[in-house]
């Protein structure tokens, strides 16, 4: 049986996996930093 198509698959799902996790993680910074620039400009 040929090995290569899992190891693409799980090659693939893991760059989505990050890719996911990195967008995720890059929302939620520009999230927090809208919410820390509001607050510094109402004082």
């Amino acid at each position: 049986m040929n090995h290569w198509p899992f190891i693409i698959a799980a090659y693939g799902m893991a760059f989505l996996g990050i890719g996911g996790v990195m967008l995720w993680a890059w929302r939620s910074m520009r999230r927090a930093e809208s919410a820390t620039s509001d607050r510094v400009r109402s004082d």
